[in-house]
């Protein structure tokens, strides 16, 4: 493990634009890990995808490869089904994320569900996302190419991020354009380089 080992956490609900704040924090020459492309690599598992299928019925390709849209279907627009597929794929995620991230001195890691799976407390720092239900909603919609409605029951049935309290966190609202994005962005670096990076120098 690294002697700083930093690890930020950068969470949002679906649709509140993680990927381009990483891109942002990516292009700043941070790395970044992603929960997502380490539930990829899962998902192109033997012995995972039986272990979904166990859980959710046949939910692959006539190839054997998982089909996400079918299980997309079966567990966002179910809190009680998303619950049961976060309990299984969550810990194993969280696992190889933070294998990964104990090669860095300093990382951010993309983590959507990071309050669902109370991660929150093994992370040094968190930066949350904050965009307007309706503009998720679209951009999920549109990402996605499914109806609004159903776009809505996704944003619907995730961590309730317009009620919580973040004042303890790095908070990014993303309400302009991706130039403001990327200044508020670069703003949460310049505070996050000051008190982990500069500090221990």
């Amino acid at each position: 493990m690294m002697q700083n080992n930093i690890k930020i956490a950068v969470t949002g609900g679906i649709g509140s634009g993680k990927s381009s704040v990483c891109q942002i924090i990516m292009s700043a020459g941070f790395p970044v890990l992603s929960c997502d492309e380490i539930y990829a690599e899962l998902c192109a598992d033997k012995k995972f995808l039986e272990r979904l299928c166990k859980e959710f019925g046949n939910i692959l390709l006539a190839d054997g490869s998982l089909d996400r849209k079918k299980l997309s279907r079966t567990a966002f627009n179910d809190k009680t089904a998303l619950k049961r597929l976060n309990n299984l794929t969550h810990p194993a995620i969280m696992e190889e994320l933070f294998l990964r991230a104990s090669g860095h001195n300093l990382c951010f890691c993309e983590v959507p569900l990071l309050f669902e799976g109370g991660c929150q407390k093994h992370f040094d720092g968190t930066i949350v996302i904050l965009r307007a239900a309706e503009e998720r909603v679209k951009s999920v919609s549109l990402r996605d190419k499914i109806s609004a409605q159903a776009a809505f029951l996704r944003v619907k049935n995730q961590f309730d991020y317009d009620n919580a309290d973040f004042a303890q966190y790095y908070v990014i609202h993303n309400d302009g354009d991706l130039d403001d994005l990327r200044q508020k962005t670069l703003e949460i670096i310049k505070k996050i380089k000051v008190k982990f990076i500069n500090k221990k120098n």
